[in-house]
């Protein structure tokens, strides 16, 4: 209970500056809550499909490997899915390239969505405290100014200390809003990349398998005795 009640203290003693921050730290959570579960599960259904295409491809099956991306809604089946139907209907591997990149344009601004809002938040929080702590400043200064010169030594490194709770508060949600952040920009990277990884697998795929019907048309037929 003591623990609970020096909590209590320190947020009420902090000034009206730590309502705000308070505010902001929830707006991030929120935010960041939802971005990771969005991520995770981008990642475990591009994860899935991939391991159902990637065979497919392997073996040339491009006909099953469309029809199982068409039915998906994941980013990894929207991108195979844009050169799949293209493959066999052009020759030249840069326009197939050229649909995928197109497909990954319109992909990574929905994964990236919302995810700076965190960073702000934590940028935010830190002013917030800064202000906070200035604001309470003027006031301890002002306070002394008129107080009893015997009590002002006394009065000023309590107005500071309790000044100094908004700047504290304020780093406090500061700091694990910018470790969120990093960790959902890194996991937002790591989704990018697969999909990248993907892109050139397949096209590589594609590439191989326009080559071997050239390769046989090419192959001189034997003359009859």
């Amino acid at each position: 209970m003591d623990f609970f009640y020096s909590i209590v203290g320190f947020f009420t003693t902090g000034g009206m500056f730590m309502f705000p921050i308070l505010v902001v730290f929830a707006f991030g959570a929120a935010i960041a809550v939802e971005r990771y579960i969005t991520l995770a599960r981008v990642t475990q259904a591009n994860r899935a499909v991939w391991n159902k295409v990637q065979p497919l491809l392997s073996e040339g099956d491009f006909d099953a490997a469309r029809e199982v991306t068409s039915k998906d809604e994941s980013t990894i089946s929207q991108v195979l899915n844009m050169g799949l139907s293209l493959q066999g209907a052009v020759r030249r591997r840069e326009d197939i390239e050229i649909a995928m990149e197109e497909s990954m344009m319109e992909i990574v601004p929905r994964l990236e969505k919302r995810t700076p809002y965190v960073a702000l938040a934590s940028s935010i929080a830190t002013l917030l405290g800064l202000l906070g702590t200035i604001m309470g400043l003027i006031q301890a200064f002002t306070a002394v100014a008129n107080a009893n010169p015997a009590e002002k030594a006394d009065l000023l490194s309590a107005s500071i200390s309790v000044a100094m709770n908004t700047t504290a508060f304020g780093l406090m949600v500061a700091i694990p809003l910018l470790v969120v952040h990093a960790i959902l920009s890194s996991k937002t990277g790591d989704i990018v990349d697969s999909l990248e990884m993907a892109t050139v697998k397949a096209l590589n795929v594609f590439s191989r398998r326009a080559k071997r019907p050239a390769s046989i048309e090419s192959e001189p037929v034997p003359a009859e005795a």
